[in-house]
Order: structure tokens, then sequence, then C-alpha cells
């Protein structure tokens, strides 16, 4: 399943605009079959709060459905699924509350971000619950990567927990190439 942009309808008049978020029903006519059993919600204050890379391994792997809330921020995905033609390379896609698209990232990836404006809001569904034995990620600034992260001068934000993640040479093999190499796809909701 290639990483995929969905964009939303939105319907405006007066009083603002309205737009459908989710739909189980036209997500599965793009291939999209996971269901959704968690939804999580993140506020970073200042430019340049960087979470991630992160996913979770099998039996508790995720598939992610992210968008922005507020503000604007920068989503990366790494393929990390070994034997993929594509294992280590990124894709990075910008997220607006003002356009209201939406990423689906499926299992095998890991998944980081940086906010690019103050107070940006961050929402996404989870395909498994979070499960602390299975969580894993790899180092936002591993240069095998060579993701161009629009940092300030003064670098990241960032947790003590992440920048003790693993290299992705590192990383133990988790998950399996499914067929299908990184790509991005767009659809409309």
């Amino acid at each position: 399943m290639a990483i995929t942009v969905l964009e939303t309808k939105r319907f405006e008049d007066e009083r603002g605009w309205f737009g459908e978020t989710y739909s189980a029903e036209k997500l599965r006519i793009f291939g999209i079959k996971d269901q959704f059993v968690q939804d999580n919600q993140s506020v970073s204050v200042a430019v340049g709060t960087l979470r991630g890379l992160h996913f979770q391994t099998p039996p508790h792997a995720q598939a992610k459905l992210v968008r922005c809330a507020a503000g604007r921020f920068l989503d990366v995905v790494v393929d990390v699924r070994q034997g993929s033609p594509t294992y280590g390379h990124s894709l990075s896609i910008e997220l607006t509350a003002e356009k209201g698209e939406q990423v689906y990232i499926p299992e095998g990836f890991a998944h980081g971000f940086v906010t690019l404006v103050p107070n940006t809001e961050i929402f996404y569904k989870v395909s498994s619950p979070y499960a602390p034995k299975s969580d894993g990620g790899i180092h936002w600034n591993d240069p095998t990567l060579r993701i161009n992260w629009p940092l300030p001068a003064t670098g990241p934000i960032i947790s003590p927990k992440d920048q003790q993640l693993p290299l992705l040479s590192g990383l133990a093999k988790s998950f399996m190439y499914d067929g299908i190499p990184l790509s991005l796809k767009r659809v409309s909701l």
C-alpha cells in the first residue's frame, strides 16, 4: 500500500466550513482497510518541535491517518520494511490546517514530523493501541536517511527519548516487504 495523501472536500459559507475527515467506507474504495482503534492528538508550541521517527513493531504495528488541525508541519515517512527496494528511503509531505489534507501511513514505515509554525496541532488515528514493548524508532538525524528537516537556526526541540533512538543500521528487522515500494499517491475523499 502506498503512502496516500487524502484531499478532503470542504463546504464553505459565511459561517466557515464543514468537511468529512473520516469515512471507513470511502477509505476502503482507495484500498485502505485498516480499522482505526485510537485517536491521538499533540500540540507543539514552538517552531522546530520534532517528534519521531516512530513506529510500533508487530504484533502491535500501527497504520496511521494523520492530519493538521491547527498550524503547519512537515510530515516524514521512512520505509523500514526488510527487503524493500526503497528501504531507508523517505517521503516528506507538508500538512496544513488550511488545506485539510490527511496522510495515510501503512504499517512498516517510521513516522515523524517537525512543526513549521507556533501552536501546531496534530490529530492522528492509529490501527493498534499504544504498546510500550513494541515501541520503536529511528534517530531523526540519521545521516543515511538524508532527510532535509526545515529547522530553525537553534536546531530542533526534541525529547530525550527521541534523541536516543538508534540509527537505521541498528534497527531490528521487524517488518517484511509486501511487494509495494515506497510511493506517494493523491486521492480525493
